[in-house]
């Protein structure tokens, strides 16, 4: 389940980066829960590739953020945006300042 909320959470922020046909299988997946079968079924292909598809679109997602931090950076802005001390904003967004 973790990994379900950061691949669609990553997804959200990066899929522009990624082919179309990456990101309707992502969605397929991701979004409509079918297995890899149904996805393969439903596009005429072999279910080895939806499933190589998968495993490229979630690593460049990862790689993705390991460069950019956006989800990393909203994490600590939503955080930002709930705290009511100002030291630990102050420290929230010394974090921010590291990542950029």
């Amino acid at each position: 389940m973790e990994d379900f909320i950061k691949f669609n959470n990553l997804f959200s922020l990066y899929s522009s980066l990624l082919t179309e046909t990456q990101r309707e299988i992502f969605e397929d997946y991701y979004g409509e829960n079918l297995s890899l079968q149904e996805i393969a079924d439903n596009r005429g292909t072999s279910k080895s590739f939806v499933g190589k598809t998968i495993k490229e679109c979630e690593q460049k997602l990862i790689d993705y953020e390991s460069k950019i931090h956006k989800l990393e950076i909203k994490e600590i802005a939503d955080k930002c945006l709930n705290e009511g001390n100002i030291e630990a904003i102050k420290k929230q967004v010394e974090k921010i300042s590291k990542l950029l």
